[in-house]
């Protein structure tokens, strides 16, 4: 769906996206929908003929956030809810408006525990991973994805941006940009290391890029992080299995490392969360720990 703005209205969005890029160090998928929410405010206060943005009334957000909760379900909500109030925040900050209008956006209740988190289990990894066609370049690349995503847990635009310089071989360890151009840095298990290396040796054509994965067609340029999020997708379409998504398998990580007995703090800081609640979660994933502490219903009048 193409949103237009006036000339007025592309400039203030360009200039929030520079704020979401360079201030708070956003991947540019995020400020890519951030923008395409302010032109759908930006454009429906066009057509209700709202006025300037420094006349930025309260009730206008309510209105719209009301509008967009008819088309959107409560979680595609959440981001939505979250954008505009940035953008309120934005507004105010820069002098726009007089005064900071974020608490007037209205909240949206959605649990954050309904959804029990699915890793995949052994086979279907193993599976995702003979699908790879290892005596070419692109079979070489997509399976030490694969194997990053699976047993570090890390997010598609991580891998993207993922350079020759992060990887330490000689200290076996890992830098990882995740969001908010924040480093961490992790592990470099052995088959991670050798399908990476692999990967480098036999599987990168020669560039002046430098990072780690590439495009498997001319020019040899940095992989986007669209194209590896279909890397496990394609993957489960050779294998012949229901579609397995990059987050999946960071779901992973999670569910395994707490199944090995790692804490709950623990699995947020190999998965890079700063939210506890976020993390809190994988609590679930724990049937065997659960179901132990847990006593029969009694059938009958045990008194």
């Amino acid at each position: 769906m193409v949103v237009r703005v006036d000339a007025a209205g592309e400039e203030m969005v360009q200039a929030f996206a520079t704020y979401q890029r360079v201030e708070r160090g956003l991947a540019e998928r995020t400020v890519y929908n951030a923008t395409f929410v302010v032109r759908r405010f930006l454009a429906w206060r066009a057509e209700a003929d709202a006025g300037a943005l420094g006349e930025l009334r309260p009730e206008e957000l309510g209105e719209f956030i009301v509008e967009e909760a008819r088309r959107l379900k409560p979680r595609g909500m959440v981001p939505l809810v979250s954008t505009v109030r940035t953008f309120v925040r934005f507004l105010f900050v820069t002098g726009v408006t007089a005064h900071d209008l974020s608490g007037a956006v209205p909240s949206v209740k959605v649990s954050r525990f309904g959804a029990l988190p699915r890793g995949v289990d052994e086979a279907v990894m193993r599976a995702l991973l003979d699908s790879c066609d290892r005596t070419r370049a692109a079979g070489r690349r997509d399976y030490a994805i694969l194997i990053i995503m699976s047993r570090l847990g890390l997010r598609a635009a991580e891998i993207a941006r993922l350079s020759l310089e992060d990887i330490d071989w000689r200290a076996g360890e890992i830098d990882v940009t995740g969001k908010g151009a924040r480093h961490s840095g992790l592990p470099l298990p052995h088959d991670v290391g050798a399908a990476i290396a692999d990967c480098l040796a036999h599987g990168r054509p020669a560039s002046g890029a430098r990072e780690v994965f590439l495009r498997a067609f001319p020019p040899p340029v940095a992989i986007s992080r669209n194209a590896v999020v279909f890397v496990p997708r394609e993957a489960s379409k050779r294998a012949g299995l229901a579609v397995v998504g990059a987050h999946r398998l960071r779901h992973t990580v999670g569910t395994e490392l707490l199944r090995h007995g790692a804490s709950l703090r623990e699995v947020g800081q190999v998965l890079r969360q700063d939210d506890s609640t976020t993390t809190a979660i994988y609590a679930k994933v724990d049937e065997a720990s659960l179901i132990s502490v847990m006593r029969s219903w009694p059938e009958g009048d045990e008194r």
